[in-house]
């Protein structure tokens, strides 16, 4: 491999290795407790996590599905997505920044080389994080990708040129994988195919814009990635379409994932509104009248937690459902098994959808006037929830769903499913 790396490492001590899925957890749930501390500052505030992103660095937990051949703990799809899934209940937005540095890391899994594995492996293990430069602005659909990669200034390079947006992660990485098509003089890549090209950030020709505006998950840094005349080794590019050629979970893992956020969204904004409620909210007349002396114990109220709790708890068995699923197409791969798996994450990551939309907006239904003040927030959680889940329209998850099932047709072969 080449030498050329990142300027520096994450702030702070190296990296710690986790062993097994069980610490995992365990380091999970500690840092989603510290996360959420300070999330609706940060939000309010667009104060960019930084500094937790270190931390999250130095936990050890971006490195948890490293095989175990290369030193990693290798955790399940299972463990992995509840992971994800616990540190969205403490910050969507920073439980989102991690996604892709995921998703790039199972593409080396899939496509890399040895020696990109054993380098790049060897990076995540010790801290380095991985942003995305994959979505595009004024093209014709997702995936008219126009980045492209052509010939180097010698034989064992490239060059990268194009411009992405959505670039989630980018920010804050030491590594920005970026989706691109081989030009017709680009070598002895195959004209106008996908690949990934592995970019140091601080690169020449790399800039990373903060642009980010959106109205949800505002510390995500989700801005605009610039690549002009960007040498690239070529033992840093990985054939990202040969992914697509056969059976393979590529998709299946990136919607576990973003369904898992969904989830912890749902979870969160339930958790919030409960606390709300028995601690802040008032009862409604009414009630007080039949008896009720606290909005806890408002019938009317009572009922729709229930109700709330009845979305939250499917959501999270969906997603479970959904991961062994990925899991025992990984044990076993095949178009069947596949096609399973990504039924199965289509189907959490629908409702996984629907109910962090409809929690984040239940919350003020439930906790009242006073929630509404824009001190407290609040509306945080919805404006995240319906950020999030405009990815990728879960009105084609159905359709594959419907077909699934009255057809047996199998989804397409792509990495949005």
């Amino acid at each position: 491999m080449s030498d050329q790396l990142p300027a520096q490492a994450p702030a702070g001590a190296p990296a710690h290795v986790i062993a097994d899925a069980s610490e995992a957890l365990a380091v999970a749930a500690e840092l989603a407790a510290a996360f959420r501390a300070g999330a609706a500052r940060r939000d309010a505030e667009r104060e960019l996590p930084r500094a937790e992103l270190d931390r999250l660095s130095r936990s050890g937990l971006l490195g948890i599905t490293v095989p175990r051949e290369h030193g990693g703990a290798d955790v399940c799809a299972r463990t992995l997505a509840e992971v994800v899934r616990l540190l969205a209940t403490g910050d969507a937005s920073l439980a989102q920044i991690p996604q892709s540095h995921f998703v790039y890391v199972n593409v080396l899994r899939r496509q890399g080389t040895a020696g990109q594995r054993t380098f790049f492996f060897g990076e995540v293990l010790a801290g380095r994080r991985f942003g995305n430069a994959q979505s595009e602005k004024g093209t014709k659909h997702v995936q008219d990708i126009r980045t492209a990669l052509s010939a180097g200034p010698d034989t064992s390079s490239y060059l990268l040129n194009g411009e992405k947006h959505y670039s989630t992660g980018a920010l804050f990485a030491d590594w920005i994988p970026v989706l691109a098509r081989a030009g017709d003089r680009a070598g002895a890549l195959r004209a106008d195919a996908l690949h990934v090209a592995y970019v140091p950030s601080h690169a020449p020709g790399v800039t990373v814009v903060d642009d980010w505006d959106g109205m949800g998950q505002r510390t995500t840094a989700s801005g605009t990635v610039r690549l002009a005349g960007v040498v690239v080794p070529a033992d840093r590019v990985v054939p990202h379409h040969l992914t697509f050629e056969g059976p393979q979970l590529h998709g299946a893992m990136a919607q576990l994932l973003h369904a898992a956020i969904d989830a912890g969204l749902a979870s969160a904004a339930l958790a919030e509104a409960a606390d709300f409620v028995t601690t802040k909210s008032r009862p409604w007349f009414e009630s007080v009248g039949d008896g009720y002396e606290t909005a806890a114990e408002d019938p009317l109220l009572v009922q729709r937690f229930g109700e709330l709790s009845l979305r939250v708890r499917a959501s999270d068995a969906l997603l479970a459902a959904a991961a062994d699923a990925v899991d025992a197409a990984s044990a076993d791969l095949t178009d069947d098994t596949a096609a399973e798996a990504s039924i199965a994450v289509a189907a959490a990551k629908v409702h996984a959808a629907t109910a962090a939309v409809e929690t984040g907006s239940a919350l003020f239904e439930v906790a009242g006037t006073r929630a509404a003040l824009d001190g407290l927030n609040l509306h945080r959680y919805w404006r995240d929830a319906r950020t999030h889940t405009l990815h990728d329209p879960v009105r084609w998850k159905v359709q594959h769903i419907g077909r699934y099932v009255l057809s047996g047709t199998r989804p397409p072969r792509h990495g949005l499913l």
